[in-house]
């Protein structure tokens, strides 16, 4: 099999745009959690959310192109442009049928739907626009970013909720160790701020109500936690196999060399009681990559800040680590950029890898109250100087969907 090494990186996110802006929030501390501004929230139980209020789609796209892009397209624009950038590639001197598209999704083009919903109710079936159905679907993010660079390769999109952009690195990973392509650009998008999804949301009871604190509404297993923080944004990562990195001169943040997907099997949305499938995810992308559970020595855990979630992921990394867990660092950095819902995988993927680069682990934000069913160590408040050599990023998704990845530090 051969090596994937990670060589460019995109973040779009509530806490900043671009590698060095998301990751100084990170290790500060920041919280993007603040009032919805997109749309009246008066009526609404949730008045709060992560947006990006900084995103000019002009700085990484053509404006009449932008206008034909919805809001989650956009992102995953943007932070490809970004990931392009900072991995120094020059896709002209590459091989495009070599190269592919695979991001995640869970939502799409919501904001789309609603405005052309409206429309369609308020003036009629012939008012609504041509453009509705490329704009809404999922697919078009990964076909917007092939068009635009001609890239030929693979090109796809994957839709598995909250572990959308975990599938579709992990996804990206076998295709580059099986030589099916040579370099791919992953991850995922999600912009679904909107009336409807927030309305839905709340009516399930899944996001935090905590409007009078803002920034202290996210707080993954603390005992106090009362739902996630929805937010928006984009994480975009190039993958690539190992000498094709090398013969053009790149520069190596790490390697992945592992990587499990499970289906719980039990609820729509609730997880697994036993966390059978979260704890088969991280035993399955040990097994992948070779490496026994004592050698891990940080988890960015998927960590929303709902009870279930966080009491049962726990859990699983209990079953999964066994004694080890609690020599384990965990970090939910949902509590800074909320729940990014399909794209979460994506910006934590990078929070991962910067942190295996940067011996550097980000806090767990907001942990004031220990809950006896959350016992580990999800550094709290402040972050930890570690060297790192393995770690494993989470993302868990309505629907039983589990991903998980294993990061390496990168050694010739």
């Amino acid at each position: 099999m051969k090596r994937v090494v990670i060589t460019g990186l995109g973040a779009v996110t509530p806490i900043g745009i671009g590698r060095d802006k998301y990751w100084n929030s990170l290790f500060r501390g920041k919280s993007g959690i603040d009032y919805i501004t997109r749309f009246d929230t008066e009526k609404y139980d949730t008045k709060i959310g992560a947006e990006i209020k900084d995103f000019s789609p002009e700085d990484f796209m053509d404006r009449k192109e932008a206008r034909r892009m919805d809001r989650f397209t956009q992102y995953a624009m943007a932070g490809t442009s970004l990931a392009l950038e900072d991995g120094d590639i020059k896709l002209e001197k590459l091989d495009r049928e070599r190269i592919g598209v695979v991001i995640g999704s869970g939502i799409g083009g919501m904001e789309t739907l609603e405005k052309e919903h409206s429309k369609l109710l308020e003036r009629g079936p012939k008012r609504v626009s041509p453009l509705f159905i490329p704009m809404m679907i999922s697919n078009m993010a990964p076909g917007q970013i092939s068009m635009v660079y001609g890239i030929k390769g693979p090109s796809f999109a994957i839709t598995t909720a909250c572990a959308s952009s975990t599938h579709a690195i992990g996804e990206s990973f076998r295709m580059i160790q099986r030589g099916i392509a040579d370099l791919i650009i992953t991850g995922g998008s999600e912009g679904a701020i909107t009336p409807i999804s927030l309305a839905g949301f709340n009516s399930m009871k899944a996001l935090s109500t905590r409007n009078e604190e803002p920034t202290k509404a996210s707080r993954p297993f603390d005992k106090e936690r009362d739902g996630f923080v929805i937010g928006e944004g984009a994480g975009i990562l190039i993958l690539e196999e190992l000498n094709h990195a090398l013969d053009r001169g790149a520069t190596i943040y790490g390697e992945i060399i592992g990587y499990g997907a499970t289906s719980d099997a039990y609820h729509i949305t609730a997880p697994d009681p036993e966390a059978g499938g979260a704890k088969r995810a991280m035993e399955l992308a040990l097994k992948d990559g070779k490496i026994h559970f004592s050698n891990i020595d940080y988890i960015n855990a998927h960590g929303t800040s709902t009870y279930y979630n966080d009491k049962l992921e726990t859990l699983a990394i209990k079953k999964a680590f066994k004694e080890h867990a609690y020599n384990l660092a965990i970090s939910s950095t949902k509590s800074m950029t909320g729940h990014l819902l399909g794209a979460a995988g994506g910006i934590e993927a990078i929070a991962t890898i910067l942190a295996i680069k940067e011996g550097i682990i980000p806090p767990t934000i907001n942990y004031e109250n220990p809950d006896e069913s959350c016992d580990l160590n999800y550094t709290p408040n402040t972050l930890i100087k570690r060297d790192i050599k393995y770690a494993i990023s989470n993302s868990l998704g309505f629907g039983g969907h589990n991903a998980s990845i294993l990061l390496k530090k990168y050694m010739e």
